[in-house]
This record gives C-alpha cells, structure tokens and sequence, in this order.
C-alpha cells in the first residue's frame, strides 16, 4: 500500500514508492522509462514538498509527456497516492454487517478501469492455479457479445486492445454509385462511336459496335473529429477505425479539430496504425484542448471544401456538439458543409446516455443541418455506422435528427 505522500529524507520509502508509481503508470499505457524514474526522484528532493499537489505537479512535469496521458495520470496519482486508512473503509463499507447503499450507482470515469488494472496486477507466476469450474453458459452473455455493448472510457486495457482487433476486422460493404465518366463495357448500354470508328480503320472491313457504361466509384468520405478534453477518451479509437477504413477505400480525408483544424489525412496512411496516430499526435498542438467547432467549419469551408467535397463525399462529423463560441456563426458553417455533401452524418458519445436531451446551444444549431445523429461510443455503434455508410442504416426513427428536435421542443 501506498503511503500518505512523500516521506521524510532518509526513510527509503519515497524513492520505492516512485518506483512502484513509475511501473503502474507504464502498465496502463503511459510510456515511462527508467530515466524518466531518476529524473522523478531528483526533481523531488530537489524541490522539498510539502504538499501534496506540489508532489501531483512534480511528477506530472517528469512523467507526462503528451496531453492524452494527463488522463491516466490523474487517476492513476489519486489512487496511489491516497490517504491511509481509505482501504479499511472501503472493506468496512463492504462487509455483511454495513447497511445497504442508496446512493445511485454510477460509471467509473474515462481511464480508471486501465489504471485499476495496473496498479491490481499481480506476478501471476506466484499464483497458483484456481480449480476449474463447469458451468452452464447458455443464459448468459459471452466476453464478446459484453464487449460489444462496453464503453469505449470504461474498457480496460486488455478489452481495449481487443476491441482494436475487431476494428481491424471491419469491412466495409460495396457502396459503389454511379459517376459522370464512362469506361468500356462489352454490353453496356450505349454505344462507343470512336471506339467503334477506330476498329473500323483496322484492315478487314466490317464495323463492330463498342459499348460503354458509366463507371462505379466508392465516393469519398470527409471525417472531421473532435479531439478537445471531453472527447479525448473517444477519439483515439475512432482513429483506429479511421485507420482501417483509409486502408480500405483510400478516398478518405481526414481532419482533426479542437481550437484549429488540423489535415493528418497523409498519416493516417501509414500501414502501421501505431505510426500513424503517433504522426498524428505530433501533427496536433491542440489535443485534449477547447472546442471551436464554428471556427475550424469555417477554415474547412474556406479552404478544403472546394478540394475533396466532390463526386458525392459523404461527410463524417465526430463532435459532442459543446460549442463555445456564438450558434449564427455555427449554423452558418454547418448548413453551408451539409449544401456541399451528399450526406452529413452526426457521431455523438453523448447519445450514450439514456436521459440525454438535446438541450446544449451547439447540439439545437447543429442538428437541423444533418442527414443522421448517431452514438458512437462502443463497438456495437460502430458496426451500426459501417452500415449507414454503405446506405443500409438500421432503426432510422432514433437516428432521424427532427425526432430529437420535437424532444428538445
């Protein structure tokens, strides 16, 4: 167990709790290195604390990074370093003896289950093997029908890597349609005159007829996401599944925004899905920041809109809706990207909850202007969206944007 804080100088205790710190926090996916250990320990006597948000501010200066770590951080530091006496409570609270909870049970927050994990993680070479148990599994949900329906924030970080190889999995049904150019067909529906007149100059006389059609294309798809605090949890695996439907289609363009707008579609090219979020990453100075939706719309329709909007682009947009800035701009924007698209479907994680409403200023402007408001928030969700972009979507009555409207009204 972990003690109240730093120690006195001297005890031994400080630099062995660090340590122990340091490898909780590598185990639940913040990269920290045994330098970075050294460094800690230097930089905590050296700065002589006294409290404990001074000792909180310290290590987050050693250990972090990058901004999509803050997260694990936090809850990793608040469980650690928590007061004495805080176990024995929690198994008071537990024992037969207590009296039954009327407090509403509630969801963990975005990254406890992952550090929860990890500072829980025993040598599994010291356990011994627990007996095995038949059981009888025909009226009970299997792991992974469960992780299907599990939140993204409330995987840990095994699911979590299980669910990036379902995502990998996805495939994306055939959703050709039809373009203004033709190709040659050998029964296609009109006639190519200058093929056929160029047959007909060959030696041998007689003029055979050449057809053509039109030609099929996937039409490309515009993904603009969200990546500001209070998406942060969710838009690291949509990248995945970005990733895996660049790699797919090809004709996929990509943006990310918080307080500006960001083009990492050549990154998210890169074969290997590690590589390309780390490029990501590097590309973006705002992740886990504010929320500009209207100013970085109006950026995309200024300078990108005219450039990868044609051929029928179905429009993609990953945002909570929490905007900050005034709703006429915002309106201005998102009606003038939903004129420019063949399709502009809306992915929030906040229709996750089952009391959500769409009460927010930002949610009231955007919606009008969408062809569909989906949740996108478990692996269950996503499948649901792989349908809607082949033109097959389910249950249109939840995700029509005018019923949320007549709720809101």
């Amino acid at each position: 167990m972990a003690s109240d804080g730093p120690v006195a100088s001297g005890t031994g205790r400080l630099a062995e709790n660090i340590v122990y710190f340091a490898r909780a926090l590598r185990e639940a996916g913040v990269p920290v290195g045994p330098g970075a250990v050294l460094d800690a320990i230097v930089a905590v006597e050296a700065a002589h604390i006294g409290e404990k948000a001074d000792f909180y501010a310290t290590l987050q200066a050693v250990f972090v990074k990058k901004k999509e770590h803050m997260i694990l951080f936090r809850q990793a530091f608040e469980i650690y370093w928590k007061k004495r006496g805080f176990m024995d409570k929690l198994i008071a609270l537990m024992s037969p003896k207590a009296p039954p909870s009327t407090q509403k049970k509630q969801k963990a927050e975005a990254g406890a289950s992952r550090v929860a994990d990890a500072l829980l993680k025993q040598d599994k070479k010291d356990e011994k093997p627990a007996p095995s148990l038949d059981l009888d599994a025909r009226f009970t949900m299997s792991a992974a029908e469960v992780l299907q329906h599990k939140d993204f924030a409330q995987m840990s970080a095994s699911e979590i890597d299980e669910a990036m190889r379902q995502i990998a999995k996805l495939a994306l049904p055939d959703d050709q349609v039809l373009t203004r150019r033709f190709e040659p067909s050998r029964r296609g529906p009109l006639i190519d005159p200058r093929r056929a007149f160029r047959r007909s100059l060959k030696p041998g006389g007689m003029i055979e007829l050449s057809f053509r059609q039109r030609r099929e294309k996937h039409p490309p798809i515009v993904v603009m996401c969200d990546i500001s605090g209070s998406m942060s949890e969710y838009s690291r695996i949509f990248l995945h599944f970005i990733h895996v439907l660049t790699a797919q289609r090809g004709r996929v363009h990509t943006f990310l925004f918080g307080t500006r707008l960001t083009n990492v579609t050549r990154a998210l090219r890169a074969k290997d899905v590690d590589e390309a979020l780390a490029q990501c990453s590097g590309a973006v100075q705002d992740w886990s920041g504010g929320t500009r939706i209207g100013t970085s719309l109006h950026r995309f329709n200024r300078d990108w809109s005219r450039r990868v909007l044609g051929q029928g682009a179905i429009v993609i947009l990953f945002t909570d809706g929490l905007e900050r800035d005034g709703a006429e701009s915002l309106a201005f924007e998102v009606e003038r990207l939903h004129k420019s698209a063949r399709r502009l479907i809306w992915l929030n994680p906040l229709l996750r909850f089952d009391g959500f409403e769409a009460k927010a200023q930002g949610i009231r402007t955007i919606l009008p202007h969408v062809d569909e408001f989906r949740a996108i928030h478990n692996l269950s969700s996503m499948a649901q969206l792989v349908e809607a972009l082949a033109g097959q979507p389910k249950g249109f009555a939840t995700t029509d944007p005018r019923v949320w409207l007549r709720r809101a009204a």
